[in-house]
């Protein structure tokens, strides 16, 4: 599988980043009109299909290519769920770019209305009750497949209980394009 122009330039861009902290020479990034314009993006890092760092913006506040940048230095060096990446590990880690489309905030009346409206494997999902936020990229879908399970794990991930629900829960979806180094 091919990736496209745009997608090349974003691994690219998120693998100097990290690159370059470890004084590293920067491959060459194809300009492309996009890096310029404000987006929101998530920078996933894997190793051997495990996790190993994602971290990522959920608003577009600033331009696509600064966004990549600095989410690839915070997913490799932040995440405060693993350690800093060591330079020994970077043959074994694998680069994923995700640009987010704008978020759309559901309208629900309930639990199961809101449930009902998730599209498994297409929807990232944003959680926030007061200052409860969380989210999810559509790709968790391939390890939480079904919508209660899905929202029960992104509910944890804010700090609630599983079976937490209340009507100032809000949620809002989106969708993602991706691209992924291949292995």
């Amino acid at each position: 599988m091919s990736i496209d122009p745009l997608g090349h330039t974003l691994l690219t861009i998120a693998r100097n980043a990290i690159e370059k902290k470890f004084g590293m020479p920067a491959h060459t990034v194809t300009p492309h009109p996009d890096l310029a314009k404000p987006a929101a993006s998530f920078v996933t890092l894997t190793q051997r299909g495990q996790l190993r760092g994602c971290i990522g913006s959920l608003e577009a506040r600033r331009p696509l290519a600064t966004d990549v940048t600095e989410n690839a230095l915070a997913a490799a060096f932040r995440d405060p769920r693993f350690p800093p990446l060591r330079q020994g590990e970077l043959d074994k880690t694998r680069v994923e770019v995700s640009l987010l489309d704008t978020p759309e905030s559901l309208s629900f009346a309930d639990e199961a209305e809101a449930l009902g409206q998730l599209r498994p494997g297409i929807d990232g999902l944003i959680l926030a009750c007061g200052s409860h936020r969380s989210t999810f990229l559509p790709q968790v879908w391939e390890s939480l497949p079904t919508p209660p399970l899905f929202l029960q794990h992104l509910k944890l991930k804010a700090g609630l209980a599983a079976d937490f629900w209340s009507p100032q829960l809000k949620l809002a979806r989106y969708g993602v394009q991706k691209w992924k180094e291949p292995s």
